[in-house]
């Protein structure tokens, strides 16, 4: 029977999205994730693929916000949901679904698509350049102290409801957005992402606590962690599992994590997802013990190079030529002008001999700043054409702080 794609009706979400839990291994998520996800999903901005009556792929997009560099919140579509049946691969359905929705992204003016891809393998043959990484650890925290710099004595640690403690963590979410590119500005619906709590996501821990900072009775900064209790006939060797935290300033941030490193019973503190240049890397008394790990996170695309160049900001004064190549989305193959510095830039269809030849997956990679053109080209994936345009260029897009997305979608 031939397959069919088409928008999703909301009438359909269920079994489009029943499709989509079985692909990732049929294991159905709790009642209030799944109502989450139901409300935060936009039928107009979701495809199915259908052979006859079955569902057999799935693909959607959220509208983003998306810090670059410079500062700005530029339109994102961020893919997510993306599924085939088991029984329908090498049919050609993840292509077409790809298809659609660039198509779809470059219509509603969005100029860039992210997502985080579930195998790195996958995504790059549609131009999805690994733009930010993620860093784990495993602090020892039974032999690991930190060090907290003045400002940190005057600031209150309490125990809060963790959604009692939502709107005052939110506020602060929103207040570091702009402070590293890949950061999501959150709408309406998402603040209710981080308080998900389903007991599958525990690891068998505690349910969600919630710690606030305070200095003259404002909040400052927060935690939000599991604690895992572990006892040996040595003794206690629990572990604390953070979640989310953030803070307003260095003190603060630095007095968050000293108490996580003290919480009675447990020897060691254990987080997923912070930047790779994490100032807890400083803080710490022995890194080595912190166990640390580096995996990709978001994936980046250009729709629309010209204003996606336009919409960031660079380092340092730039002019040079692009000679792109975008076998996917062939309108923004060939040449352009990109010309700008710290204040914003222009970008523009050029025939002007190019200084930079690479694909929009290497532009992709590079465009918020945390991977080099020049780590690129190391790898034979740009290539200079003019003599000193390359370390110019890296030197132009990269970033003071790295790249990084707080959470997944």
């Amino acid at each position: 029977m031939t397959t069919r794609l088409r928008p999703l009706v909301r009438s359909e979400w269920d079994r489009w999205y029943d499709r989509l839990e079985l692909a990732f291994g049929g294991v159905a998520e709790a009642g209030e994730e799944r109502r989450l996800w139901q409300d935060l999903t936009d039928p107009a901005r979701s495809v199915g693929v259908w052979d006859g009556d079955e569902c057999v792929g799935t693909a959607g997009s959220f509208a983003f916000r998306l810090t670059v560099p410079g500062g700005a919140l530029v339109p994102a579509a961020g893919v997510t949901m993306v599924s085939v049946a088991a029984t329908h691969r090498r049919r050609g359905i993840l292509t077409s679904m790809m298809r659609r929705q660039l198509d779809d992204v470059r219509a509603l003016g969005e100029p860039l698509a992210v997502l985080t891809a579930s195998e790195p393998d996958i995504y790059g043959r549609f131009g999805y350049g690994t733009a930010t990484h993620q860093l784990a650890v495993e602090i020892d925290s039974s032999r690991v102290r930190v060090a907290v710099p003045p400002g940190a004595e005057d600031v209150r640690l309490r125990f809060t409801d963790p959604a009692e403690g939502a709107q005052a963590c939110e506020r602060i979410y929103r207040d570091t957005i702009g402070s590293r590119p890949g950061m999501l500005a959150r709408d309406e619906g998402w603040e209710r992402l981080p308080l998900l709590d389903p007991p599958s996501g525990r690891e068998g821990a505690s349910p969600m606590q919630c710690v606030l900072a305070e200095r003259d009775g404002e909040a400052v900064g927060y935690v939000r962690f599991h604690n895992k209790p572990h006892w040996t006939p040595e003794g206690p060797e629990g572990a604390v599992l953070v979640r989310h935290i953030d803070a307003a300033e260095p003190a603060v941030y630095a007095a968050l994590w000293r108490f996580l490193c003290e919480i009675d019973l447990t020897t060691s503190v254990r987080s997923r997802n912070r930047p790779v240049d994490d100032p807890l890397l400083h803080l710490v008394s022995d890194v080595r013990r912190c166990g640390v790990r580096v995996r990709d996170s978001l994936y980046l695309r250009p729709v629309e190079v010209g204003a996606a160049l336009r919409a960031r900001a660079y380092q340092v004064p730039v002019d040079l030529v692009l000679d792109v190549e975008d076998a996917f989305c062939p309108w923004n193959t060939g040449r352009w002008r990109l010309s700008g510095g710290p204040e914003g830039a222009v970008c523009e269809r050029t025939a002007d001999a190019p200084d930079l030849a690479l694909s929009v997956r290497e532009l992709g990679a590079a465009y918020l700043g945390g991977v080099s053109l020049a780590s690129l080209a190391g790898a034979g994936r740009v290539r200079e054409l003019r003599a000193g345009a390359l370390a110019r260029a890296s030197h132009a897009f990269g970033s003071v702080v790295a790249p990084w997305l707080p959470h997944g979608f």
